[in-house]
Parts: structure tokens; C-alpha cells; sequence
């Protein structure tokens, strides 16, 4: 099957969210598998607004510490449900997606995850 990509969507508060909840989630991941660790909340929320200010964005620490948890949340349900081996090549699956030009299913399918996660929640 040939599938065509479809045009970027506008970035939007709620992408942006959605975006960061998955590239902390695959950060996580890789540093779990990668060193035994679990980042903090703080770590996770720190290193969201660093990647933020790259774009100059920004989101007030209360904002990047409820996305923090909630890619904890995603990362740890990963990790929990798949074996060692499945969790490392997902990770490297989602890392791989923070590239634009990369399709994955798999990271698709946590994408729209990370969307769930998110809820319907206004931002803070």
C-alpha cells in the first residue's frame, strides 16, 4: 500500500503538548533502558523547556511538570508491558519519529496515546 503523507498540521498548543509528552516519554525510555533510571519530574520538566526555548516557546513549570508526569505515566506502562528487547527497539522506534521525516507505526500509535493522555484539558 502506498501511502501518501499528509501536509504538516499547524503547530498548536494542544500539538505542542501532545509532542512533548512523546519525545519525554522516548527520552525516559532511553535513559531507562540505556542507564537503569527513571528521570524525576523535574529533570522531565526541565528538559522540556529547554527543548521549548529552542522554538521560543514556552509553558509556565506547573504546564511542563503535569506533561512530565504524564510521559512518565506512557513510559513506564511501556516498559511495564513489553519485554526488554520489544522495549528497546520501541524506544529507538520513537526516537528515530523525533525526526519528522521517519514514519513509524509504532510511534504513531503512542502518538495518539500520548493525545489520550493529554485528555481534554484546557492548559494551565
Amino acid at each position: 500500500m502506498n501511502r501518501q503523507k499528509s501536509p504538516p498540521a499547524a503547530v498548536t498548543d494542544r500539538g505542542v503538548r501532545v509532542a512533548l509528552i512523546f519525545a519525554l516519554a522516548a527520552e525516559r525510555l532511553a535513559a531507562y533502558y540505556e542507564h537503569g533510571q527513571w528521570l524525576t519530574e523535574g529533570q522531565g520538566a526541565s528538559l522540556a523547556a529547554d527543548w521549548l526555548s529552542r522554538s521560543k516557546l514556552n509553558l509556565p513549570l506547573a504546564e511542563r511538570r503535569h506533561l512530565s508526569d504524564r510521559s512518565d505515566q506512557l513510559a513506564r506502562q511501556v516498559a511495564a508491558t513489553l519485554s526488554r528487547e520489544a522495549g528497546l527497539y520501541t524506544a529507538h522506534e520513537m526516537m528515530e519519529s523525533l525526526d519528522p521525516n521517519y514514519h513509524s507505526e509504532i510511534a504513531q500509535s503512542l502518538l495518539d496515546e500520548c493525545d489520550r493522555l493529554l485528555g481534554d484539558a484546557a492548559p494551565l
